[in-house]
């Protein structure tokens, strides 16, 4: 659990430092907000169709390799963005290797691998702590990236995030070395997919009405991240407020999701999942609606900022544990890439018209108002998934009252 949730803080968290990168390099390539914002868009596609392909090769073939191949990928990537000065050098790469490379050593690939070493009823628990692992990498990387951009230059800190990148390999070797003691109990539903080939597995969960309802809420949720973490310091910037409110406001957002997946890796222990995702979803439109009510200050960013990083990416310990509650741990990082893919799909049209938006009407209203109301359907779709009741297992006598 530690070492996958030290790749993930360092993954995630220069994943969602890249907004800090968009006016520095729009300055250095005179590409235009639009150009990069559509690098970044891509990028955010590429990362959820890539979590599925790591997904079936980390089942298959274990996630070592991925985990390799992904760090030096994300290393390539990030030095390559310091070197291009073409819209399609940018979207090769940000919108390719970068985003490929932090797929390799994402959720799918670490939660996958350390369910199957854990016995069900501490998966929750795992998936909310690795998570929190990525957030507490938000919370480190976008003010350590702020001062290194303001300090040295946006170049040096790219390389800053290449060389970040490359320390997740000695992580990797020691998530996959084998585990001590006897393996962990398995499920009906671990069973039944240890039985079942990939392909079976995949139509069955395609046909399940649940998946299709965690896939659509998680497109929601891919939006509304991608939206924030690509354009909350151009919002910032519209406010007239300086770039160090938009770099203290991501930090914010990663440090109080700390606290969001652990709370919500607990409380998936105690009751049904389905309820934590929708009143996940539903604290996120209400969060929108109080923001455009406020006045535009340091302070209300900071606090949006603490109230959305609650909900940040606490949708990812519910979503991967229904996922393995449905159809077991088996396939779990191929399933689970599935709806990350879902995500991410979302994640691109998120940061794509955000861009649009600012260019068309000159601000983000209308992104504010669409965002509200997808969270707001994505709580409600998450209401038909079937799920059984949490069943609380009381805790064993000590020895000596046995």
């Amino acid at each position: 659990m530690l070492a996958a949730a030290a790749i993930l803080l360092i993954t995630m968290g220069a994943r969602q430092s890249l907004g800090l990168f968009v006016a520095p390099l729009n300055k250095a390539t005179g590409l235009g907000i639009v150009a990069i914002s559509l690098a970044m868009a891509i990028g955010q596609f590429v990362w959820g169709l890539a979590q599925p392909v790591f997904g079936v090769l980390a089942d298959r073939y274990g996630s070592g390799a991925v985990l390799l191949a992904g760090a030096l990928t994300l290393a390539a990537g990030a030095a390559l963005t310091t070197a291009v000065s073409s819209e399609p050098g940018l979207i090769l790469a940000i919108g390719i290797l970068f985003a490929a490379g932090a797929a390799g050593g994402s959720f799918s690939v670490l939660i996958g691998a350390t369910a199957r070493r854990l016995a069900p009823q501490q998966r929750a628990f795992a998936s909310g702590f690795i998570n929190a692992g990525g957030s507490l990498g938000q919370f480190l990387l976008a003010p350590a990236s702020e001062l290194l951009i303001a300090t040295f230059g946006w170049v040096a800190a790219m390389y800053a995030l290449a060389a970040a990148a490359l320390a997740t390999i000695p992580l990797g070797l020691r998530l996959v070395r084998p585990g001590r003691g006897p393996p962990p109990p398995e499920t009906p539903a671990d069973s039944a997919a240890d039985a079942a080939p990939l392909g079976a597995q995949l139509r069955a969960a395609l046909r399940d009405r649940s998946y299709w309802c965690l896939l659509i809420g998680f497109f929601t949720c891919g939006f509304h991240i991608a939206f924030l973490v690509t354009h909350l310091p151009g919002e910032v910037n519209l406010c007239a407020l300086r770039a160090s409110v938009a770099a203290s406001s991501l930090a914010i957002i990663g440090l109080s999701n700390v606290a969001g997946s652990l709370g919500i890796g607990w409380l998936g222990g105690l009751y049904r999942m389905k309820w934590l995702l929708f009143g996940v979803y539903f604290i996120r439109a209400v969060a929108i609606g109080v923001y455009l009510l406020m006045p535009r200050t340091p302070l209300t960013f900071y606090l949006f900022a603490a109230v959305l990083g609650l909900t940040w990416l606490s949708t990812v310990p519910p979503t991967a544990g229904l996922v393995g509650k449905l159809f077991g741990v088996r396939y779990l990082a191929t399933l689970f890439g599935l709806t990350l893919l879902s995500h991410q799909i979302g994640g691109f049209f998120g940061a794509w018209l955000g861009g649009l938006a600012l260019v068309r009407f000159g601000d983000y209203g209308w992104m504010w108002y669409a965002d509200m109301a997808l969270a707001l359907l994505a709580a409600l779709i998450n209401v038909p998934i079937r799920e059984a009741h949490v069943l609380r297992v009381p805790p064993r006598p000590l020895a000596a009252d046995a």
